[in-house]
């Protein structure tokens, strides 16, 4: 049997009148850029999140550097961030013009340790970038609290978690500014690149405007030096019409999840997934630690079972970020945990009996390394 990590085209599908609908919409109107179809995207999704400005760029790493800049972030200006997460996270900072300063990570959540980033707060701080990795939502609360006790920004990294909550409040809505990303492969994935800046402060939206714009307003004035960085048309369009099925989309994916650990939560050798207290996970991937991990990936994918690794090499491992202080540090966790993590498939359109079948494979793997 063959059972991919993704599956787009039964997406499609499953919708395709509607996206080829949506796409003549805007073949109609020749409307590339801008105009009422993207104001409309941007009305439906800051709704759906239940914050006050949503600002769509051209991708989710546009998004992280536009949202750093829309702030202030200049040279010397340290941002605390993860080391366990894709690359983009701590470029942005780069791209923006501040310093990546790292803390290590949860063992349990992999998400970034509240502790560890206090640790790691000097005079030069401006602001904490936290990473909603996997589609759960970090304890927010806690970096809150870090951020008004020591006057600092809270930039969400909310790329995976598009829909996901903590107590009854979607990422995105927490902190001054979070970052989506509309790569193909999200739960919520445009037909190529895009991306999202939330908000609940005017001057943040505004600033993220006009940087998306050559930082103009009127043609040929421009009051900052800005980036071209635009939600395509066609993109808006056709996550107007996926935003609809996000909420069943997502749920089917939890559902899927729960499956999963009802029937590996009886292997000791194994660590599943975990959920935080008062929150509503979508599940972008579901990560297991396992023995022998790079063995386990080998043999899954001779049975026909594909499997990915989120992250295999920690940012400050990665030879583009040698030359930065923090990146000489160790953290533990991270370096851990990028040797045992390994993604299984999940999403919607995942059928009951693919699902058995990887795990039935799993059991043989373990039963063969004992």
């Amino acid at each position: 049997m063959h059972v991919p990590i993704l599956n787009l085209r039964a997406q499609y599908e499953a919708i395709r009148d509607e996206i080829q609908q949506a796409i003549a919409e805007v073949l109609e109107t020749q409307q590339f850029r801008g105009g009422q179809i993207l104001s409309q995207f941007e009305e439906d999704i800051k709704n759906f999140i239940q914050c006050r400005y949503a600002v769509g760029v051209g991708s989710g790493t546009d998004a992280l550097t536009l949202a750093l800049k829309a702030i202030g972030i200049k040279s010397g200006d340290e941002i605390i961030t993860t080391p366990f997460s894709f690359i983009a996270t701590a470029s942005s900072i780069v791209h923006a013009g501040g310093t990546p300063v790292f803390a290590d990570i949860e063992p349990d959540t992999y998400h970034l340790n509240p502790k560890e980033v206090e640790n790691q707060i000097t005079e030069r701080t401006r602001a904490i970038l936290p990473v909603h990795l996997y589609g759960q939502c970090v304890d927010m609360p806690l970096f809150l609290s870090l951020a008004e006790k020591y006057s600092l920004y809270i930039i969400e990294d909310s790329a995976q978690s598009l829909g996901a909550s903590l107590h009854n409040k979607k990422a995105g809505a927490w902190g001054h500014v979070a970052c989506f990303s509309f790569y193909p492969t999200k739960n919520l994935g445009a037909m190529g690149e895009g991306g999202l800046v939330t908000t609940n402060y005017e001057e943040i939206a505004n600033n993220v405007m006009l940087l998306r714009c050559h930082g103009s307003q009127k043609t040929y004035e421009h009051e900052l030096i800005g980036y071209n960085s635009h939600l395509h048309t066609l993109q808006a369009n056709v996550l107007r019409v996926k935003l609809r099925y996000l909420e069943k989309w997502n749920e089917k994916r939890r559902e899927i999840a729960r499956y999963y650990t009802q029937h590996l939560n009886e292997l000791p050798e194994l660590q599943l997934p975990i959920e935080r207290a008062g929150s509503v996970p979508v599940y972008h991937q579901y990560v297991i630690r396992i023995p022998q991990r790079d063995s386990a990936q080998k043999y899954l994918r001779e049975q026909g079972i594909a499997t990915a690794i989120f992250y295999p090499i920690p940012i400050h491992r990665q030879p583009c970020f040698s030359t930065f202080p923090s990146s000489s540090n160790s953290y533990p966790e991270a370096e851990k945990a990028s040797k045992e993590v390994l993604a299984l498939p999940i999403y919607p359109e995942l059928t009951y009996e693919q699902i058995d079948y990887v795990i039935d494979k799993i059991k043989d793997f373990l039963v063969h390394i004992r």
